[in-house]
């Protein structure tokens, strides 16, 4: 049964079928064949951010049959029966990414067609997207020799070079196909057939990545404009500042509370489009010290390893320098939702974008946009394009930047769409 055999190269464990049944012996060959050609160690690999750790597993099957294939044993019986109702229930629980990685630990044994045959009767029409990336994996498998796929020599890296210069590519076309979304259409197939081939743009995914937070940077003491109070006196408190006031002020205000004017959450796109100044964000700090300021840009196909979202200043500092972006934004709705949840009270919220809201692969997507556009609406969210216009959001007059609203981008689109629904 699948499963039951298994070879545990880092606690050195081998469990394996001891029958002289050819079916048996294909199991042996193929657990032996990762003893011997599959990495020991995973050191090296943990750099490679754009590939799913359940693809790279089912990558190395596929190489592994491969090369029992081409030594003469019989992948065809390495089957166990209940790949057929295992195919159905993945498509029925539309369980894409899993179907696709499974596609690659059957391909080449008696277990390939059964579990084609239970997609199709769960969903027929993820057939074709199945097909494609069956297709390419095996062009890039049968590219290789039987040496250079097998190849456990290292370089500085210490990763054997058959696993990375097979798995790793398979792996890595297999991760963008899982969190794509399902084609359907001829032109949507097209789109993700191209996306598999070799520097192939990633097929649109229709959904946001994970908002990631990077750990808190250092941050050095950040400046406040003159004349901008942090406190207010106040009847009551626990700290009587003002002691004085008790003889002149006739409401006897001696206490100091500390308020939040001053405040409010600036989120910054900081995709390849847009960019920020030292400058710019120092003359923000200064006029609103109370305020969160955070930068955000995903980098198309992470797989929630690296940090897409970063601190930039609160009350207690403000970064020395200002992190890079990530080429794509990705993360619009879920930064957004963050500093929905993070404002204290009603605190403004001003979101420095150009309104071109994309997917996780970094594509734009008119339900994406459209999520992000009901969020400005709901709460108030205030949109300028460049952080001196932020400084205006937040400063005492609270002036709100004159740019139209169709100067944003889709989201800016979509906004008027809903208001002329709403007229």
């Amino acid at each position: 049964m699948r499963g039951q055999a298994s070879c545990d190269l880092r606690d050195r464990i081998l469990h394996v079928p001891l029958e002289l049944e050819p079916r048996a012996r294909a199991v042996r060959a193929h657990e032996l064949m990762h003893v011997r050609v599959s990495p020991h160690s995973y050191e090296g690999l943990e750099s490679i951010s754009d590939v799913h750790p359940r693809a790279l597993e089912c990558a190395e099957e596929l190489r592994v049959n491969s090369l029992v294939s081409r030594l003469g044993f019989a992948t065809m019986l390495l089957t166990d029966g209940s790949e057929k109702t295992g195919g159905r229930r993945l498509a029925e629980s539309n369980s894409w990414s899993e179907a696709v990685c499974f596609l690659l630990a059957v391909l080449g044994t008696g277990a390939e067609r059964e579990y084609l045959s239970g997609i199709r009767a769960g969903n027929a029409s993820w057939l074709p997207a199945l097909r494609a990336v069956r297709k390419r994996a095996l062009q890039v498998v049968d590219a290789a020799s039987t040496q250079e796929l097998g190849s456990t020599s290292v370089e500085d890296d210490l990763v054997p070079a058959g696993y990375r210069n097979v798995t790793i590519p398979i792996a890595r076309l297999v991760s963008g196909a899982m969190s794509a979304q399902i084609p359907s259409g001829s032109e949507a197939l097209r789109k993700f057939r191209r996306s598999l081939e070799p520097g192939g743009r990633r097929a649109p995914t229709g959904r946001f990545a994970k908002l990631v937070f990077a750990d808190s940077p250092l941050l050095v003491r950040r400046p406040r404009q003159s004349g901008i109070a942090a406190s207010r006196r106040s009847t009551s408190g626990v700290a009587m500042r003002y002691p004085g006031s008790l003889l002149v002020d006739p409401h006897r205000r001696a206490f100091a509370i500390r308020h939040h004017r001053h405040g409010g959450v600036v989120v910054v796109d900081q995709s390849g489009s847009m960019d920020i100044a030292m400058t710019q964000l120092a003359s923000l700090v200064a006029l609103a010290p109370n305020a969160v300021i955070v930068g955000y840009s995903h980098h198309p196909g992470e797989w929630a390893t690296t940090p897409n979202a970063w601190l930039l200043a609160n009350e207690r500092g403000v970064v020395q320098t200002c992190p890079t972006g990530n080429i794509g934004n990705g993360i619009d709705g879920p930064i957004l939702e963050w500093a929905i949840h993070s404002r204290r009270g009603k605190e403004p919220i001003v979101w420095v974008t150009d309104g071109q809201v994309t997917d996780s692969h970094d594509h734009p997507d008119e339900h994406l946009s459209a999520h992000c556009a009901k969020l400005v609406m709901s709460h108030q969210i205030r949109m300028v394009r460049t952080l001196s216009e932020a400084t205006k959001a937040l400063g005492p007059n609270r002036l709100v930047n004159s740019a139209k609203i169709e100067d944003f981008g889709r989201v800016g689109r979509k906004i008027r769409e809903f208001r002329d629904i709403r007229a």
